[in-house]
């Protein structure tokens, strides 16, 4: 079975057997209401050349470059920016590196794109902090954050709600510490379906939350004060499930 087929059959359910046509029995026709969907399959989101397909919302033309087939991030100033258009159910690929000790950044799903008092917007977010960011923020009783903040933490962000799987607060954290350090490439794949979303770090799902208030919106990249690289952001569309208009992200309407 192919990838595609067996991502299809996790998302969807199983598929209720079809019978046998015996001689004196005419094949079944679809209901003439459902349009038959081509197998779905990854197209790039981050061409490798240069920022089509991504608008700025709030940073600086310094903020974001492309080089070597790497979005190139400075981290300043704080803020996002978006995909051209909004998506429902995906899987997503992207693969990052920081390039500091203790650096920040993530990917926003499902958002609004519209920038908050903390210069972040509304969405579901998948935490990319390097693995140093403990030490730099310790608690004001000496001790560590636990290092699960940092490897994939999932979260919604600027008021959307979520339920967590592995509880820290109303944030669900990584059962797994699999992310490299300053330098190295790490890769997430996300699968989010239907308010669901599901984290692999580095080719292992560590961390789920489910139940998010929005369902479908835009996709941002994020740069919170460090420098960081991307590369290699694919999706997969997959079909369209339950977001109806309360559970979308407003659309923004180009000028």
């Amino acid at each position: 079975m192919s990838l595609h087929a067996s991502l299809l059959l996790l998302c969807l359910g199983p598929l209720t057997p079809v019978p046998q046509n015996t001689p004196d029995a005419k094949p079944a026709e679809p209901p003439k209401d459902i349009a038959i969907l081509p197998e779905p399959g990854f197209r790039d989101l981050f061409n490798g050349k240069d920022l089509t397909g991504w608008i700025d919302v709030n940073t600086s033309p310094k903020t974001w470059s492309v080089r070597d087939g790497m979005l190139i991030c400075t981290g300043q100033p704080i803020g996002v920016m978006r995909t051209d258009r909004q998506y429902e159910n995906f899987v997503l690929e992207i693969e990052w590196r920081h390039m500091e000790a203790g650096g920040n950044s993530g990917v926003f799903l499902w958002s609004d794109a519209i920038p908050q008092k903390s210069r972040l917007p509304r969405g579901m977010e998948v935490q990319m902090l390097e693995l140093d960011w403990v030490n730099q923020h310790k608690r004001k009783d000496g001790s560590l954050p636990p290092i699960a903040y940092v490897h994939g933490e999932l979260f919604g962000a600027g008021g959307l709600t979520a339920i967590p799987t592995n509880p820290r607060g109303n944030r669900s954290k990584s059962v797994e510490n699999r992310c490299l350090g300053v330098g190295k490439w790490n890769k997430y794949t996300v699968v989010a379906v239907d308010g669901t979303v599901m984290l692999s770090v580095n080719g292992k799902f560590v961390n789920s939350i489910r139940e998010a208030s929005y369902r479908k919106g835009y996709i941002c990249l994020e740069s919170e004060g460090r420098e960081i690289h991307m590369r290699n952001i694919r999706i997969m569309e997959l079909p369209p499930g339950m977001a109806n208009e309360s559970t979308t992200a407003p659309l923004i309407r180009s000028n």
